[in-house]
């Protein structure tokens, strides 16, 4: 994998999709590529299928066969060179709930923040 952030591919998972989309925009504005999932499932689909996602960015509450918690636990035991971020707007999450080295943002989020942690988890 490519250790240069700029370029690098970023995997959001995102139930609500104007929200998704939006964090698509401003990724892709920072100069990273984005892939995008509805759902844990999904994603799990896409990681499967590619070797270049660098980092996944999820929701906490998705409908689905697993929530964002579990999906980025799931993450960080399969691929652990993927970094994690995960958001939530109901739960405030501690360190400690989060696997190691991934960031919390509570929602709403400041979008040039969450471009800001993507680039330093990656760089």
């Amino acid at each position: 994998m490519n250790s240069d952030p700029a370029g690098a591919t970023v995997l959001v998972v995102e139930d609500e999709v104007f929200v998704r989309l939006d964090l698509v925009a401003c990724l892709e504005e920072a100069g990273f590529k984005a892939v995008q999932a509805a759902n844990a499932d999904q994603a799990i689909g896409i990681l499967e299928a590619r070797n270049d996602i660098r980092l996944v960015f999820t929701d906490v509450d998705m409908p689905g066969s697993m929530d964002g918690l579990k999906l980025a636990a799931y993450v960080h035991d399969r691929w652990p060179p993927i970094k994690l971020i995960v958001a939530s707007g109901h739960v405030a999450l501690q360190p400690n709930q989060i696997p190691s080295g991934g960031r919390f943002f509570p929602k709403p989020y400041d979008r040039p923040d969450v471009c800001e942690a993507v680039r330093q988890l990656i760089g």
